[in-house]
């Protein structure tokens, strides 16, 4: 299937320097696709706190880099119709991005049981963070590691879910707890806070969510909560609440998606005993009283993004269920500028967005897109 005509150049954002800002560049679109390659016309890329993370030389990698691992759009290239095929994919597809690019398929990792595959080591890069990301108008992608939309879900949803989603998602899925159970989401207020509360709800678990800002409290009941939690109370008087509704017990399993220097004990603190604390953020160091674990007997797992069965298991997740992303949306990689402002103001209420290709997003709308 012949695809439309494709620019020689085109806009990107990227990081020239570390710790520097962000500088609006022409750069040529990707035109050196592998087989299991795809070139995707951006419609919408999200911002992360790994953004920040690559803007300050934490991965290293080379540079000039395009920034943002979290995008939606549309197949405009293919490297192989055969092996695109095969995986789902054509000129035409709507897609969110997936972030490994070029994994080997030949390491234990690759080879092995679903849910390990996201962790190959030997892969040519992080889209976004060791290769150039979704903050352009075109991206190259790997089909293995991309996810096809339904049509019922939006580019506008489907951007930050590209890791945000994917992250929490299989937090939620590492928890393995069963309907019904309680499960606690520490920092649950933030971008992938309300995701995870709407994912655990829709596999039919309770939720308590906990969070220390007027606006991530405000966000966690509005996304269904069954006990929301102030943790500016303390540790202590977070404990007694979490257990007040767990008939003493405490959390089956709590996910911590805070990096403040203290969010990790108080995740442990909440769970109850032999229970499950899955730690998603990403601090310097994670600090967690010995008690915690010894005495207490409390299991930490560690969770990176998704495999691609985890990933489309997600996406049938939201269309069944209606989950959807709280955005707030710039429009044009022009306002990248203001973006970072929003972000670095500690105001942003869910994630912060550019929609890169308004008529994707007026096109989608043909076909229901809704959540």
């Amino acid at each position: 299937m012949a695809g439309p005509e494709i620019p020689k150049t085109m806009k990107a954002v990227q990081v020239i320097e570390y710790k520097n800002p962000y500088e609006i560049r022409t750069v040529p679109v990707p035109t050196d696709l592998k087989p299991t390659d795809l070139l995707v016309k951006v419609a919408v890329a999200s911002n992360c706190h790994t953004d920040s993370m690559v803007q300050q030389g934490v991965f290293g990698g080379p540079l000039p880099q395009t920034a943002s691992h979290e995008g939606s759009g549309t197949v405009v290239a293919v490297g192989s119709d055969t092996e695109a095929a095969k995986l789902g994919f054509q000129v035409g597809t709507r897609v969110m991005v997936g972030i490994p690019l070029g994994p080997c398929g030949t390491c234990g990792d690759c080879r092995g049981p679903e849910g390990q595959t996201q962790y190959c080591t030997q892969v040519e890069g992080m889209v976004g963070v060791h290769i150039d990301g979704c903050f352009a108008e075109y991206v190259r992608a790997d089909a293995r590691t991309s996810t096809p939309l339904p049509d019922t879900v939006s580019f506008l949803s489907a951007a930050p879910l590209a890791c945000a989603g994917r992250t929490v998602w299989r937090a939620v899925l590492q928890a393995e707890l069963k309907k019904g159970q309680w499960v606690a989401v520490v920092g649950s207020g933030g971008g992938l806070g309300h995701l995870g509360l709407q994912f655990a709800k829709a596999r039919g678990l309770r939720v308590i969510g906990i969070d220390a800002r007027e606006e991530g409290l405000e966000l966690t009941r509005k996304h269904g909560a069954d006990v929301v939690v102030d943790a500016r109370k303390g540790k202590e008087e977070a404990v007694k609440e979490v257990q007040a509704v767990t008939g003493g017990e405490g959390a089956y399993a709590t996910i911590n998606l805070s990096d403040a220097p203290t969010a990790a004990a108080l995740a442990c603190a909440v769970t109850r005993m032999h229970g499950t604390m899955v730690q998603i953020a990403q601090p310097d160091e994670i600090s967690v009283p010995f008690p915690e674990i010894i005495f207490r007997d409390i299991r930490i797992k560690g969770s990176l993004i998704c495999s691609n069965e985890e990933s489309k298991g997600m996406m049938q997740a939201i269309a069944e269920h209606g989950v959807t992303a709280k955005t707030v949306p710039f429009q044009g990689l022009d306002k990248i500028f203001d973006l970072v402002d929003m972000v670095h103001s500690g105001k942003v209420s869910g994630k912060a967005v550019i929609i890169v290709d308004g008529k994707q997003i007026e096109e989608e709308k043909k076909l229901g897109a809704r959540f």
